[in-house]
Formats: structure tokens, sequence, C-alpha cells
């Protein structure tokens, strides 16, 4: 589908526009009207972390005028596996200052807006209406669900990406040319359903292969040139080596651009989501420790069986001295469950207190009422207990 420019064209290049973007200028396809209509666009990306970072970088090389960043976290040594844009001298630094900063060096004629919040309900509206075009760089769903109605209500475009592992997604959603997220993902995946890449982790080089994707499409859709991938859903296999399509069509029922839409202005985003299920809220509630007191039930030898519900990757990482490594999956498909004892007290935890939640729903409902979970996690524990361990 063939879509008209977004933008209309700036006024002029200067004679140092020109040099800079001389190979954009001898594309047929993009030329001089093309490259003036990216320096009058004005873009937002939504994060600075994996996907945001090669995203922002390329959109400023190319020429995009006006370049908005929405981060609120700060750089954590973590981060630079992947997150590009920030270098070792960043740790500690707001992400949004270090990208807006990395943005400047590559180009100095791109107007870099940083919002220095977290992205809600009660500044997407004002923060959105100031942009041409959305570029998602989200990693929870709470945050995509309120990116897509945001921009469903504001009637704006927005370029959305995810990766996981090997594996990476990619696709345009613009209700009044067809689909969005919610006609992809009409309801968020059950809480502890889908890991997020702090849990399940991610290859670094994917983020670029994913957000340079991203910044192709919204230099089309700026531009006006090639076939935008609305309608269309593109899946990235990086061991295969291996791209496909699958088509996405308008759902007349969606909730929030379908024909009767009962979504008609935001909603409490981390409950449609279920951050932690009902379940495992009712479970931890009153069978939640903290590290200091684990650390003394073990000082006085009580009779606990310690259990690391995460994976075994993420257990050879780091570790509480004394845990048995049983993961989550186990306890879901209930083949963990005979190994349990009756005559103790069952400790779980994960790396921060959200599958090991979902764990003890599970315990509780078996009739192991005497479990407890770790609140806040192996993280809680390292920085508590043991804080020459490594944290990831």
């Amino acid at each position: 589908m063939s879509l008209p420019p977004l933008v209309e064209p700036a006024d002029e290049l200067t004679v140092d526009e020109v040099r800079r973007y001389s190979r954009h200028l001898i594309i047929p396809d993009v030329g001089m009207a093309g490259q003036k209509r990216l320096k009058n666009a004005k873009v937002l990306c939504v994060g600075a972390g994996g996907l945001g970072s090669p995203a922002l970088m390329y959109l400023a090389a190319a020429g995009v005028g006006t370049l908005g960043i929405v981060e609120f976290d700060t750089v954590d040594e973590s981060n630079l596996q992947r997150q590009i844009i920030h270098g070792q001298s960043d740790i500690g630094r707001s992400k949004g200052e270090s990208a807006r900063d990395s943005v400047k060096e590559i180009n100095p004629y791109v107007n870099v807006i940083l919002h220095d919040e977290r992205l809600d309900n009660d500044n997407v509206m004002e923060i959105f209406s100031g942009y041409d075009l959305i570029v998602d760089g989200t990693d929870n769903f709470a945050t995509r669900y309120l990116v897509n109605d945001a921009a469903v209500l504001l009637g704006k475009p927005y370029v959305w990406g995810s990766i996981y592992r090997f594996d990476g997604q990619a696709s345009v959603f613009w209700a009044e040319h067809g689909p969005c997220y919610r006609c992809l993902y009409p309801e968020a995946p059950p809480p502890g359903m889908v890991p997020s890449c702090a849990e399940g982790g991610v290859l670094g080089v994917l983020c670029a292969s994913i957000g340079s994707i991203q910044v192709t499409e919204a230099i089309k859709l700026l531009a006006g040139v090639g076939e935008p991938l609305v309608g269309r859903l593109m899946i990235y296999d990086a061991l295969e080596m291996n791209y496909r399509q699958v088509k996405v069509r308008k759902d007349p029922d969606c909730a929030v651009c379908g024909k009767n839409p009962t979504v008609t202005e935001l909603i409490d985003y981390e409950a449609f989501c279920g951050v932690v299920s009902e379940e495992a809220q009712e479970a931890a509630l009153g069978s939640t420790i903290t590290p200091k007191q684990l650390k003394e039930m073990q000082d006085n030898h009580e009779d606990i069986l310690l259990i690391d519900v995460r994976e075994q990757n993420e257990y050879e990482i780091v570790s509480i001295p004394g845990a048995v490594l049983i993961p989550k999956n186990e306890f879901l498909m209930g083949s963990a469950l005979e190994r349990m004892p009756q005559d103790k007290k069952i400790v779980v935890h994960c790396k921060t207190g959200v599958r090991s939640a979902e764990v003890l729903a599970v315990l509780k409902a078996a009739g192991f009422a005497n479990s407890v979970h770790l609140g806040s996690g192996v993280i809680g524990w390292v920085h508590q207990i043991e804080p020459e361990k490594p944290v990831y």
C-alpha cells in the first residue's frame, strides 16, 4: 500500500546539509524533495534502549529535523551489550541525556527535544501531539498498549518493534490506513507468560536489525516512498537468518479502532496487562519476605527449602547460597509439585519477584500453605546481602 508523504518539505537545504545528505539526494526516490521532508519532520522515539539506540542514531544521521526522546531511566552496565547509543562513561547518567548528546554528535543539525519522564496517561497525549510519527522502542506490554491507544486517538502513525533472544518483529500501525496493535494482539498475554529481555535475554545485534527496519519504515512514511509495513508483520529469525511476513487485517471489532470502539479514552494499562496476576498478588499477600529475613532464616538454621525458579543460564550467572534450581515452568506444568516436602517451609525466588509470585500461587493452590517468596528476588539479595556478586 503506497501512502502519500506524511510531512511537507522544508523550504530549503543549506549548502552544508546538501553535502551531508548527498548520498540521499542522488537516490531518485528520495532526492531533494524527500530530504526536505525529512528535515521538516518531527519524530518521537519512545525509549532510548535496545531499539531506541539504533533508531535514534539512524534517524539523526538521515537528517530528521526534530527528534523527541522519551526516557526516564539511567544507564546501567548491562545495557551496553546492546544499547549502543550509550558508552562506558555514561553509566549512571540519564539515558535521555546520554542519547541526546550522542544524537547531537552524529548530526548537529538535528533539534533534540528531551522528555525526561516516564510515559503515562497524564502526559502521553500532550507529548504525542507535537510529533508527526512515533517510533515505539518500549519493552513492556502496558506501555505498548498505551502507545497504541494514544496514537489511534490522535490519528498518529507509529512504527513498532519487538525483540527477544534471537527473534524480532516489526510493523507499522496506522488506524486510518490499516490495523492497530490491538488488531494484532487484542489481549495482553497472561502475566509471566512472556519473559522480558531482562529475564530471557536478547542478542545485542538483534536490536540493530529490528531498529534499522523501524527507521527504514519511518523514512518511507515521512518521504512517501515505497510500500510501508501497514497491514504486514515482519518476523525475523536470526538463528535461521530468515525473514517472513504475515498479513494483519484491520479488526472491525477492535476495541480502539473498530467500528464500535469500547476504548474511547486512555485506560489503566497496568491493570489491563495484569503485570502480576490476581492469584499471584493474593498469594504474595502476607507471604513475602525480604533478603534480610531470608538471611536470618539461614543463619538460624531454620528447616527451609530454598528454590530458585529462574532458568539454568540465569542461575549460572548468580545464585543465592543453598538455593535449588527448579525452573518456573516445572511448577506450571505440575511436575515439580511431587518433589515438594510437606514438613518444610518452602521459599521461592526469581530475579525480581514476579515469577516467584506466580510460582507461590501454584504452591498455595496445591496445599503448600507454609510457603513464601522473596519479594525483591536475587537482585535484592545481591544489593543487600552479597554486594560483591554480579547482577544482570
